[in-house]
């Protein structure tokens, strides 16, 4: 007996019948139950609602490259308009990663008030001769988007304390971005336990992206220093995205995976995760194990 699926009788034009079962030899029956998707949640204070799991586009990233980009654009789309129909709208991205005109030419058929854009730029101290013109950076980011604002944008790779006061000049310049409506909400991408610490305790933080798994993987402490400090940026409002769920990709055999994504929904205070899918044979898994778990 031959099953197909929602999605393929969509597809073949034949919407509109509740069901169909032809009789005899080689009869087939259509399933239409819908497929899960996966929820959506608030994300702290925001004003933002996002899928509980994000695209991730970094994996095995930098110099303008990862292993979504390596997948070529339209692969990537393919995989990237499955996800959506599956429920994840949120994308995450970053500058080097070189994945904002691949997230751009996937998001193209998707309507833009209902999918959230993440991306990062990477920062240097006050004074530096690397320092960029936030403004500038922004509308190129946007351009290659072909998006007219990005919902969330993050400082990234913060890896010292101290980011606040040596930092203002992308601080001022994201404010002011968000004060224009070019950005909705701002925030940091931490790899060291006191720029976490300390972006919990700056209230210009909208949102942290944080590492957390069960394993200590990857990680900037404990699991459970790490989901306390987390529960106290949620109580303060700040949304939380962890990262790493499944320690970069060094605990993925499934029994691993479900004892990450476990901890992430229920002990890592977390309001959603990141996840680097590099197929829709792993969107299918993220979903439906979330939806399982959650």
């Amino acid at each position: 007996m031959k099953k197909i699926s929602r999605r393929s009788f969509i597809h073949t034009g034949l919407a509109g019948f509740a069901g169909l079962t032809v009789a005899g030899q080689g009869s087939f029956n259509i399933d239409l139950r819908p497929e899960i998707k996966v929820d959506k949640v608030k994300l702290g204070n925001s004003g933002l609602t996002v899928s509980r799991i994000a695209l991730g586009t970094g994996t095995i990233g930098g110099s303008k490259a990862s292993n979504q980009t390596r997948l070529g654009m339209d692969k990537f789309a393919a995989m990237a308009n499955h996800a959506y129909d599956r429920g994840i709208t949120f994308f995450d991205m970053a500058d080097s990663y070189g994945s904002h005109p691949y997230v751009g030419h996937a998001i193209k058929t998707m309507p833009r008030e209902k999918i959230t854009l993440l991306t990062k730029i990477w920062t240097h101290e006050d004074g530096s001769e690397n320092i960029a013109d936030v403004r500038e950076t922004l509308d190129r980011y946007r351009t290659e988007m072909d998006t007219d604002y990005i919902d969330i944008l993050l400082m990234h790779c913060l890896t010292k304390p101290g980011w606040s006061n040596n930092r203002k000049h992308y601080m001022e310049g994201l404010s002011k971005a968000k004060e224009d409506g070019i950005v909705k909400a701002v925030g940091v991408s931490c790899h060291n336990w006191e720029a976490m610490v300390e972006a919990v305790d700056n209230p210009w933080v909208d949102i942290i992206l944080a590492r957390i798994n069960p394993f200590q993987s990857n990680m900037d402490n404990t699991p459970d220093a790490v989901s306390e400090l987390l529960g106290k940026a949620k109580e303060k409002g700040i949304g939380v995205i962890g990262m790493k769920i499944f320690g970069e990709g060094r605990h993925v055999k499934d029994d691993e995976r479900e004892q990450s994504i476990k901890y992430a929904l229920t002990k890592g205070n977390t309001h959603c995760m990141t996840l680097g899918l590099e197929s829709i044979a792993q969107v299918d898994d993220a979903v439906d194990r979330v939806m399982r778990l959650v």
